[in-house]
């Protein structure tokens, strides 16, 4: 059983990574409200289905993608219960086959490991090369439920505030998909 703290709606009182620090310092500059959670380390779409629950919203499933070359790079965010198909991905954004993107770039362009890829990483100047892609399906939800840089905070906020307030505020102009 994943341990899930109490819901709060503030931030850490220490934060773990740089992201998690910029992410909440963005959210109270923008004064977008959110709830979030303490968690056990949660990697996969599984352990999330627990803080799912608990925040009454479903967890979006963050992707970092790459072409053969590593040239292009992409932040796919789609709904957490549907599966990944590349074919269809690189169909709908009309690019060759991408494929998921080293280990060593997600550190370095996102700052964050594997588990803890999220929207927020727009936050951050070394993402300035990865286009952010959403799947229609998340823009149906109201709420956006992500990991806060972290793979043991996860939050809860309105989706209409991540696409119209947050992701303008860091220059980034989302494209969105039907896949």
């Amino acid at each position: 059983m994943l341990f899930i703290s109490d819901i709060q709606a503030t931030p850490p009182k220490a934060f773990l990574t740089p992201l998690q620090e910029k992410t909440y310092q963005a959210l109270q500059k923008l004064q977008i409200p959110f709830e979030r959670v303490d968690t056990d380390e949660a990697i996969t779409m599984e352990d999330c289905a627990q803080i799912d629950q608990k925040l009454k919203m479903k967890m979006v499933k963050t992707l970092f993608l790459c072409n053969r070359q590593k040239t292009s790079f992409y932040l796919f965010i789609t709904a957490g219960d549907k599966p990944f198909q590349s074919k269809s991905f690189s169909s709908a954004l009309g690019t060759p086959r991408v494929s998921f993107a080293p280990v060593d770039d997600m550190n370095k362009m996102l700052g964050t490991k594997i588990g803890a890829a999220t929207v927020f990483s727009a936050l951050l100047e070394t993402c300035d090369e990865v286009q952010i892609v959403f799947d229609r399906d998340v823009l149906k939800e109201e709420w956006y439920g992500c990991s806060d840089g972290t793979t043991t905070g996860y939050m809860k906020l309105k989706t209409a505030q991540v696409i119209y307030e947050f992701l303008p505020s860091t220059g980034h102009q989302p494209v969105i998909i039907e896949v």
